[in-house]
């Protein structure tokens, strides 16, 4: 019984983990966007057909995302809990913050948004992939891309972000300091935080994430 009483407890924390992971995702989003100092590369792109669209970023990053998971089917990936999940739950969390955080005004406050965004922005990364419910749309998308091509998931993110800056510029997306910033720091912040927040596994008690996780989607630059 306690066994099973165990399990039930890690179940609850990994969900626990992966929505507050997913949220804060898109609360860190919105700071940025606030921030107005560039954008994560998918947020440009979401940004960029938002000005376009007229809709919210937040709508915009579901209907992308759902769209990227349709990719999923001719690359044969299976999407999770965690990944249905961070389609709408991130993008929700985007326009729910960017309606509550009031407009930033001064350079001071805008670095200070930035600033909290990345940080943020890591710790959320890290909390719902140590959750191992699958990789979000975008990181699949790129894991998928490295088991069919043969290509190293450094090539592939890096071939799909580049498309994606450079769309989402052209569209009207920001791109600045905290475009850069958040390329060089998002890696070493993840890892960071993926070792703050692993689950054991209930037959190994270890902490170490699962070998299967998308955490090299994301950190292998």
């Amino acid at each position: 019984m306690s066994t099973q009483n165990s399990a039930r407890r890690q179940l609850l924390r990994r969900l626990v983990q992966l929505y507050a992971g997913l949220a804060l995702y898109g609360a860190s989003s919105a700071l940025l966007v606030e921030a107005g100092l560039g954008l994560q590369p998918w947020n440009v792109l979401h940004q960029g057909l938002a000005e376009l669209t007229g809709m919210s970023i937040g709508v915009v990053s579901i209907i992308v995302g759902a769209g990227v998971l349709l990719l999923w089917i001719p690359l044969r990936q299976r999407p999770g809990l965690g990944t249905v999940s961070n389609v709408f739950v991130v993008g929700v969390a985007m326009d729910g913050t960017l309606a509550a955080v009031p407009e930033a005004h001064g350079l001071a406050v805008q670095v200070l948004l930035l600033v909290a965004g990345l940080v943020l922005n890591g710790a959320a990364t890290g909390l719902y992939i140590a959750a191992r419910f699958g990789p979000g749309p975008r990181d699949g998308l790129m894991t998928g891309l490295h088991r069919r091509t043969g290509r190293s998931i450094r090539l592939m993110r890096t071939a799909v972000e580049v498309a994606v800056v450079v769309t989402g510029f052209v569209l009207g997306g920001t791109i600045g300091v905290g475009t850069v910033l958040y390329a060089v720091s998002i890696g070493p912040l993840a890892q960071f935080f993926l070792r703050v927040f692993a689950v054991p596994r209930a037959s190994e008690g270890s902490t170490v994430v699962a070998a299967g996780t998308p955490g090299g989607a994301i950190l292998r630059r």
